[in-house]
């Protein structure tokens, strides 16, 4: 069974490094925070004084980290001190250019090398049933699979280095614009004097239908699994909506592409954090979408 590194043991990188160790992985985790370490070790992970004393001795480093920035900072202290031919897998969300460097970094030591950022949230990462979106070469996700499938339930290659980026920075793109257009029509039914329950029943089954509807609904009640029905708890906080939809904007401007939805998205979140709510589910946004109508 492989030795697994895990370096950051945040609100996603936690649970899944937990979830390595339910699947009998032999795990070394490090993180900067004290209470992450803590939790890690208490799920059953060894815990390293640092991360490069981390992948001593490992076969697959995994890395979970807020930022493209944090990614080449931590890649460049530990890819240099692993043994050639070690797997590292970044699944952070982050710009399409750091992950293309990273991998640049890792093939210049001798490494093969993945990224592949998650979708599913906390919930996601607890239950292990994650979606990993996977960029690099066939053989480097051939040997990242089997790892990644006791943290998520469906793994896809998504095509050469940074391919994994670009896909969940557009899904992201697609989940932000349709859950505020999810949340403009019940505020509009509100007003209509249409129910929730009467709304969701037409359209889940009809051409209105969606994920952002169907899984995540805005308003307590249809769906009882949905943050709305728990004060909006966040399973996906908007702050990182916000980070999201702003990397897609980055990448549309490099890439030349036109994206005015995900433009208007963007500064709808963004306000919407400024407001002081960033730490409230993305499907919170009908909430902003409601104030507006006072204004």
């Amino acid at each position: 069974m492989a030795n697994i590194a895990f370096i950051g043991l945040g609100n996603m990188g936690g649970p899944m490094a937990a979830n390595l160790v339910k699947a009998g992985r032999k795990v070394t985790a490090f993180d900067l925070v004290e209470a992450s370490r803590d939790q890690a070790k208490a799920d059953g992970a060894g815990i390293a004084e640092s991360s490069v004393a981390a992948v001593k001795g490992a076969d697959v480093v995994i890395t979970m980290l807020p930022a493209g920035r944090h990614v080449l900072t931590v890649w460049n202290e530990v890819v240099p001190v692993m043994t050639k031919g070690t797997l590292i897998v970044d699944c952070s969300t982050i710009d399409v250019e750091s992950a293309k460097q990273a991998h640049a970094l890792a093939a210049k030591h001798g490494m093969l090398s993945v990224d592949a950022p998650v979708s599913g949230g906390t919930g996601g990462a607890k239950g292990a049933t994650l979606t990993f979106m996977c960029g690099g070469e066939e053989k480097a996700f051939a040997a990242a699979k089997p790892v990644l499938e006791n943290m998520g339930k469906k793994i896809v290659h998504c095509g050469g280095a940074g391919a994994g980026q670009a896909a969940k920075i557009c899904n992201n793109m697609i989940l932000g614009i349709s859950m505020i257009g999810v949340g403009e029509a019940f505020a509009l039914a509100e007003k209509l004097g249409l129910s929730h329950q009467a709304l969701f029943d037409v359209a889940s089954t009809s051409s209105g239908q969606c994920w952002a509807l169907t899984s995540y609904c805005p308003v307590p009640g249809p769906v009882p699994t949905s943050p709305a029905n728990n004060g909006y708890k966040p399973g996906f906080a908007s702050a990182l909506m916000v980070k999201d939809l702003t990397l897609a904007q980055d990448a549309a401007k490099a890439a030349g592409a036109a994206t005015p939805l995900g433009k208007h998205a963007q500064e709808i979140y963004k306000a919407f954090d400024a407001a002081g709510h960033g730490g409230v589910d993305f499907s919170g946004i009908i909430q902003h979408v409601r104030s507006l109508a006072a204004k």
